[in-house]
């Protein structure tokens, strides 16, 4: 059956009407694939509108049927429009490349590296850390040890605030940086107590036992003396003939020295300053008297050894005056009392404390 010529033209028309719509869409969309978006918020629009669109067929439940002169790609098998979508475009390689890092960002960074900074939540911003911060102690973890304790009781200043002299042979530690008190222990063989001890001094003494004790029987009397500044603090080297007696055992004083702030401390507080009067026994025992000293009015003996201060370090004056240490000691000769150790290397254990209240 023929159709009628009007129905025929009619038709004829439709399709040469969409084959020209056809060839004329085609340009358009090559172009618009290959052609840079002249700003950035164009790109991002476009980029938007291409992931809704795949999003869109991802979501479609069913496969749609081959369109007339396309052909169904084998199972397994990517369609060549498929292949070519899948193709990176150049502005794509544009923006996945990284931006250059600034010069002055990477001389930030090389610094930081060099002085041992630690990173910041803020680029522009470096910290750096001279020591490691003492553990803090928290629930369901194990208490420090003695020793680690006691390196932070030692870290005070030392009374003359300078270094140790140099010398090739010494064994070199300090109060601060990498050989101050938490790195004793590994400077040498014979520090090791410092590290590992397990009756390591100076403490903070707090909700200690009550108990009688019996006072300390102290037969100081004026002595000559000789002043040295070890690099360490200012030690007295006094001359024989002083002793205590306690706990039925005769001590005789050695020395005497002092630390700017106290080691030791009393339910938290720190003193401004304590004198440790070292005694040793026939046996070489130890036993040190730690006075704790405030600031306040000038005091004799304190005066008399800083007259006599040698000029340089190491070098040992002696006094042409006397001290008579009686008057260095309180009037209350009660005390607190504990079993510990020498707060300075090589730490050495067994030393017994008595520190005036």
């Amino acid at each position: 059956m023929f159709l009628p010529p009007f129905s025929l033209i009619r038709s004829l028309t439709t399709v040469s009407f969409s084959v020209m719509l056809y060839c004329l869409s085609a340009p358009v969309m090559a172009s618009d694939a290959h052609a840079p978006e002249p700003k950035a918020e164009g790109a991002k629009k476009k980029g938007a509108a291409k992931a809704d669109a795949h999003k869109e067929e991802a979501e479609e439940p069913e496969a749609k049927p081959a369109r007339k002169g396309e052909h169904a790609a084998p199972e397994g098998k990517a369609s060549p429009k498929a292949e070519a979508a899948a193709e990176p475009k150049p502005s794509e390689h544009k923006t996945a490349k990284a931006a250059p890092k600034d010069s002055m960002d990477v001389l930030r960074e090389r610094l930081a590296e060099k002085l041992g900074a630690t990173k910041s939540p803020d680029p522009h911003v470096m910290r750096v850390v001279a020591r490691s911060p003492a553990p803090a102690v928290t629930a369901g973890h194990a208490a420090p040890s003695a020793a680690k304790l006691a390196a932070a009781h030692r870290e005070s200043a030392p009374l003359a605030g300078s270094a140790r002299p140099a010398s090739a042979h010494a064994v070199h530690w300090d109060y601060k940086g990498d050989a101050g008190p938490e790195s004793w222990g590994a400077l040498k063989a014979e520090f090791s107590q410092c590290a590992t001890g397990t009756r390591q001094s100076p403490i903070d003494i707090r909700d200690g036992i009550k108990v009688q004790l019996d006072a300390v029987q102290v037969d100081y009397r004026p002595s000559g003396f000789r002043v040295i500044d070890n690099g360490h603090t200012v030690q007295v080297n006094v001359a024989g003939g002083n002793s205590i007696e306690v706990q039925g055992r005769r001590y005789d004083l050695l020395q005497f020295h002092f630390h700017r702030p106290s080691e030791e401390r009393i339910n938290g507080r720190l003193f401004d300053m304590v004198a440790h009067l070292v005694h040793k026994d026939m046996e070489g025992r130890l036993a040190v008297i730690a006075v704790l000293l405030d600031r306040g009015t000038a005091h004799p003996i304190i005066q008399t050894i800083w007259n006599n201060l040698p000029l340089e370090k190491g070098e040992e004056l002696s006094a042409r005056a006397t001290l008579d240490l009686n008057a260095l000691l309180p009037a209350d000769r009660s005390y607190y009392t504990y079993m510990g150790s020498l707060t300075t290397p090589p730490c050495s254990e067994g030393v017994l404390w008595m520190v005036m209240k």
